[in-house]
């Protein structure tokens, strides 16, 4: 909460009138009853209406065996759609992998308004030391 020191439109926009605090996380529970945190709100994916979870792309991607790493972010097309954009570490013995490839792939496993539309290859994914990947850094890199 530090980071809401001396900041109280900050703080009355997380904590509402009831004293409920909003993290913006995005969780799921499970039949036991344990709760799974699978993303964050202001991360969303919003294409024509619908929302694609970064996560969940992510998840997909990494079971591919030519992947080491991949990380999502939503970037605006010409037509102004936010549309999902995959930077992908390719595995050393992945050979040639190319984004058709890795599209069809994340295509087959995925409903049709959560496809990957676009991607960039990089060396390795930005993440802080806690292992959060750097999405500011990722925007940057376009």
């Amino acid at each position: 909460m530090k980071g809401y020191l001396g900041r109280p439109d900050a703080t009355a926009a997380m904590i509402d009138t009831d004293g409920w605090l909003h993290t913006g996380d995005i969780g799921r529970t499970d039949a036991d009853g344990w709760l799974f945190v699978v993303d964050r709100v202001k991360e969303l994916i919003k294409y024509k209406g619908f929302q694609v979870a970064p996560a969940e792309l992510e998840a997909v991607l990494l079971t591919h065996p030519g992947i080491a790493d991949a990380a999502v972010i939503g970037v605006r097309n010409e037509d102004g759609n936010e549309i999902p954009h995959a930077f992908v570490v390719r595995r050393p013995t992945a050979g040639t992998l190319g984004e058709n490839e890795i599209m069809l792939y994340v295509a087959e496993r995925v409903a049709p308004y959560k496809r990957i539309r676009q991607i960039t290859f990089i060396d390795s994914v930005p993440r802080a030391t806690s292992g959060k990947i750097l999405r500011r850094q990722l925007r940057e890199h376009m």
